[in-house]
């Protein structure tokens, strides 16, 4: 199945005006936040699904993950100990300063968006390469197919790479599309990614130093 599929139907939830009525959990009907609510990856049809807390609760619990639904995980995890190197924006040949990367279980590779204009586009560097630069990581490792992504960022000569949940991805693109201006998407979108970072920054943990590589050290 084509990664733009997931993207499209991602951008469903976050792009456009919203509709007039409340907003209801898929599966059950009731009620629900407009935001903060959790979300399901539908497998199947690469959907994202909103869900009530109750439902949520039901595709976190072991064995769940081989079912229709997944539930998308609210860990942010960082790894200051493995920055990308100095190359590596270069190496991946990304348009852009923002993209994300998940890991399609249909497909067993990793997929690459990045926010433009028209939405999430997928980069056509082949997967070996985004493979070479990132798969062996620690944060790649901890990666769930699917419902999380690798998110990096390039400003100011430096890269960033989080372990994310999908969910603010997609809202990231959809942000990104409705506020976009001109060449270099303007102020307000700007602004828009300056603060989502910030947020991201705040919420991620730093993952524990390996006691494998600490050992190997004089």
């Amino acid at each position: 199945m084509s990664a733009p599929a997931p993207a499209a139907r991602g951008l469903r939830r976050f792009a456009g005006a919203r509709p007039p009525r409340p907003e209801t959990c898929e599966l059950c009907a009731v009620a629900v936040a407009e935001d903060g609510h959790r979300h399901l990856v539908e497998t199947e049809r690469r959907a994202l699904v909103c869900a009530c807390t109750a439902c949520a609760l039901l595709f976190d619990r072991p064995g769940a993950a081989s079912g229709r639904f997944r539930a998308v995980p609210d860990r942010y995890l960082t790894d200051p100990a493995h920055p990308l190197g100095d190359g590596a924006w270069e190496t991946l040949q990304i348009p852009v300063g923002v993209a994300f990367l998940f890991r399609n279980a249909a497909l067993d590779r990793l997929v690459a968006l990045y926010p433009s204009p028209a939405g999430a586009t997928e980069s056509e560097l082949d997967p070996e390469t985004w493979q070479r630069v990132l798969g062996a990581g620690r944060l790649a490792g901890l990666l769930e197919p699917d419902v999380e992504a690798l998110l990096l960022h390039r400003a100011q000569g430096r890269t960033t790479c989080h372990l994310v949940p999908i969910d603010i991805c997609y809202e990231l693109v959809g942000r990104m599309r409705m506020l976009w201006q001109g060449f270099d998407g303007g102020a307000e979108a700007r602004e828009a990614l300056r603060v989502f970072f910030e947020r991201v920054e705040r919420r991620a943990r730093v993952l524990a130093p390996d006691p494998v590589e600490a050992g190997r050290r004089p």
